[in-house]
């Protein structure tokens, strides 16, 4: 993901990329162009007003941590931290300092979702009866400190919310270890928002297929989002009569129309960098994922995990 940051913020409007502190480039003076500082001090001292922190999730914490003790607005790459408690800190830190935080939950950024929420909140599902998410696929070598709960199934708990405009009630999950490794590999939860939809997640690394997929029932009908494609489509309830009584007394709505919408395709990652730029210019954080809001679903994770 550092990478891709770097990439995007050496281009984006109004930021002067100042360089990277990578303990793997340790010796390098220089990362596609870019300078590279052996120590987090060594670049914040080469002044800062913000730093994107892409490192393995333990590590968030102590580096939150000292970008906030030397003033400097951080957005962090999600989960916000190992855990609620840790989490907790960063939020204290951040506020107190009276800093912008936020957390790389990119999946809000994705046309589809974005969509999705609008869709929503103009009345096109009206009353919301669930949600439910699959986000299956291949292990990705690269994630060695957290479990697919953390990683993955974050990315789910922090959308649902987010779409609905509702918190977790209450969560509960089943996981597995399949693969010989320390974390879990597998999980399904199930849960209650605060309006009283039902959820149901979905997620695992041990597909030889990828899978993102979220759907929302609700009493006018259902919306699917592909965030790999980040299409979107409406299924209506029909208002067809239907005098066939052997087929009619097995559905509890008719099927409708079929619209997938056309959308405007922006890199999700991209239109998460130009909202957190924009908040550290105007202080306004209505357009970010916050702190608060990576606690939340760090706190709902821990409780799937029963932590």
């Amino acid at each position: 993901m550092g990478r891709h940051h770097m990439r995007l913020l050496s281009q984006l409007d109004g930021v002067e990329f100042v360089g990277v502190h990578d303990v793997a480039l340790a010796g390098r003076d220089s990362v596609n162009g870019h300078r590279v500082f052996g120590t987090l001090e060594d670049l914040i001292a080469a002044g800062l007003d913000y730093c994107v922190v892409a490192a393995p999730t333990v590590f968030h914490l102590d580096l939150g941590l000292n970008l906030a003790r030397s003033g400097v607005h951080a957005l962090i790459e999600k989960p916000v931290a190992p855990s609620h408690r840790e989490a907790t800190r960063l939020v204290d830190a951040f506020n107190n300092a009276g800093l912008v935080g936020g957390v790389g939950h990119i999946e809000r950024f994705n046309p589809a979702l974005q969509a999705m929420r609008r869709k929503i909140e103009e009345g096109l599902l009206g009353d919301i009866y669930q949600i439910s998410t699959r986000r299956q696929g291949p292990f990705p070598s690269r994630i060695a400190d957290v479990g697919v709960v953390k990683d993955l199934a974050t990315h789910d708990i922090d959308l649902t919310a987010w779409v609905a405009q509702s918190p977790y009630q209450s969560v509960a999950a089943r996981t597995t270890h399949r693969s010989g490794r320390d974390h879990e590999d597998m999980v399904v939860a199930v849960g209650t928002l605060e309006n009283g939809a039902i959820v149901n997640h979905v997620v695992n690394w041990l597909s030889p297929f990828k899978e993102r997929n979220t759907t929302v029932i609700g009493d006018k009908g259902a919306l699917v989002a592909d965030t790999l494609t980040a299409d979107l489509t409406f299924y209506e309830n029909g208002t067809a009569r239907n005098d066939w009584d052997s087929v009619q007394s097995f559905r509890g709505v008719a099927e409708g129309d079929v619209t997938r919408f056309a959308l405007d395709k922006v890199e999700p990652l991209l239109t998460e960098h130009l909202a957190f730029r924009d908040a550290v210019l105007t202080g306004q954080t209505g357009g970010i994922v916050t702190l608060a809001e990576g606690l939340a679903a760090v706190a709902i994770a821990d409780a799937m995990l029963g932590a």
